[in-house]
């Protein structure tokens, strides 16, 4: 059924809870005519009456030509007495008498290879039309009676057929088709009164099978739809599955297994939310409290203690590493990324931006190598870009550190006609398998020890939002391969390298 309401809100109690399962149902008689039960009923009458049409015109053919038979049956037994009184001869009033039981002007019979008019009217009148029942096909037949029906009456025709028992080659009557012609309108009216009787009746019963097994569910099915639309968070409005085993119940079972996931999802959005604008104004006194630690802990890199200068970089690293965190939380919670805007940038340059911003210790064991030409530039939007190589480089340097401080961190650029590729790789452990099967999924696929996987989700983010895509290339111990593909200014982006497998 054709459900159109349009909400503006949610209801606020329970009352106002049942207002579009009423209005729903006032608007049901307005609807009545292009509702699924009525346009079922029609279709059942419109069907039944196209097959009684089919039934009907082979049949007023048959009722024509078993009317001319009767006719030229009972023409042939008026003959019997003519040719019994053949040597006596007959009687005008008897004549008329056979013709007139007979219901035909005149009778003809060949038999003998002899044709003998055997019984005449006085009058005769001209004859308009000739009919040979004897090798008629059933179009022919069809085709006379429709014509008898819509140009016959008060025409004067001859009937030609086969007698009965042998009684000759063949036997033609002269009649008047005006009885034919009533005859059969009288019959094509009956036809239609009975098609319409079975017409009703039969679209009644179907309608009454079909609107309880199909039409009834489906409104039922539609209906909780509406109302499940209006206030999703209600538990009362979803759909309780009947016990049908057909699609019928299969639909309503799936509905109620989507309606109970989608009202799960957002019940968790809605407490995502809420904690999302907890986090966020913790996150923003953390960041305070973390930027007076930092300035605190400036101070101590002046002090001459060795204990403090020994672990003076480590709190260092972890208020920086506290602080990025900080960061990257805020800027994932935001509902969107800013647009892209792309232009030629440098490569070398922003590339030697991100190792500043991950090595700024000159005392490390972390090597850097960047592959990149001078002149090499790439089609994207800088800042983003910065924070993908970023997250990327943060997260090797880290993984490097945990394992034993040392290691190499590359960077390289390959260009092609379709894009570029850029390639990050380090030597460090590499990515556990818990952590590959959701490495870009935020707080799930972090490989390091209280790590939340935001990097990554928001390097996947931006360079998805660059048209292009971020690959594990390959990881083992000893080596961990990124690959980032930019598309160049024309849109078009390179395929996939083989992998280490396929090589």
């Amino acid at each position: 059924m054709d459900q159109e309401e349009q909400t503006t809100g949610l209801p606020s109690d329970g009352m106002q809870g049942q207002e579009p399962r009423s209005s729903l149902q006032s608007l049901l008689p307005q609807r009545l005519a292009r509702s699924l039960s009525a346009q079922l009923l029609v279709l059942t009458v419109a069907f039944v009456m196209l097959a009684e049409i089919f039934i009907y015109v082979p049949s007023i053919a048959n009722y024509r030509a078993t009317w001319l038979m009767d006719r030229i049956n009972a023409a042939q037994l008026a003959t019997l007495a003519v040719v019994a009184a053949a040597e006596r001869g007959v009687m005008p009033d008897l004549e008329e008498e056979l013709l007139k039981n007979a219901e035909v002007k005149a009778v003809a019979l060949k038999r003998d290879n002899r044709r003998e008019l055997l019984l005449a009217s006085p009058m005769q009148d001209m004859i308009v039309a000739r009919y040979d029942l004897r090798n008629a096909s059933i179009f022919e037949l069809i085709y006379d009676a429709f014509e008898t029906v819509v140009f016959g009456g008060s025409r004067t025709v001859a009937v030609a057929g086969e007698p009965r028992f042998g009684g000759g080659e063949f036997i033609e009557i002269v009649i008047d088709d005006t009885p034919l012609r009533e005859d059969m309108i009288a019959y094509s009216r009956n036809i239609l009164v009975l098609s319409i009787v079975i017409s009703i009746f039969t679209a009644t019963l179907v309608f009454l099978a079909l609107n309880r097994a199909l039409v009834q569910p489906m409104m039922r099915i539609t209906e909780n739809m509406v109302r499940f639309r209006q206030y999703p968070e209600d538990v009362s409005r979803v759909m309780v599955p009947s016990e049908r085993r057909d699609e019928i119940g299969t639909a309503e079972r799936e509905l109620a297994s989507m309606q109970g996931e989608i009202r799960q999802a957002l019940r968790q959005k809605t407490r995502l939310a809420a904690l999302g604008t907890a986090v966020s104004k913790i996150n923003h006194d953390l960041r305070n409290i973390l930027a007076s630690a930092q300035l605190i802990s400036d101070r101590l890199s002046g002090v001459d203690d060795p204990q403090v200068q020994k672990l003076a970089p480590r709190l260092f690293a972890s208020i920086d590493r506290a602080i990025a965190l900080a960061t990257d939380t805020m800027k994932f919670g935001k509902a969107e990324e800013a647009p892209t805007r792309k232009q030629f940038v440098p490569l070398a340059d922003l590339t030697r931006e991100v190792v500043d911003a991950v090595l700024p210790a000159d005392d490390t064991r972390i090597k850097v190598d960047i592959r990149i030409d001078e002149e090499e530039q790439v089609f994207a939007d800088a800042d983003q870009l910065f924070r993908v190589l970023l997250n990327l480089a943060r997260n090797a340097v880290q993984a490097m550190e945990e394992a034993d401080g040392s290691g190499t961190l590359s960077i390289a650029c390959e260009m092609t006609d379709t894009g570029g590729r850029l390639v990050v790789s380090d030597t460090g452990p590499g990515l556990p398998s818990e952590a590959q099967d959701h490495l870009f999924e935020p707080f799930i696929g972090s490989a390091s020890k209280g790590g939340t996987g935001l990097g990554m989700a928001i390097a996947a983010d931006l360079v998805r939002a660059h048209g292009g895509r971020i690959e594990l290339f390959e990881t083992a111990p000893g080596r961990t391969v990124f690959h980032i593909y930019l598309p160049g200014p024309d849109g078009s982006l390179a395929a996939s390298a083989p992998s280490a497998a396929a090589r």
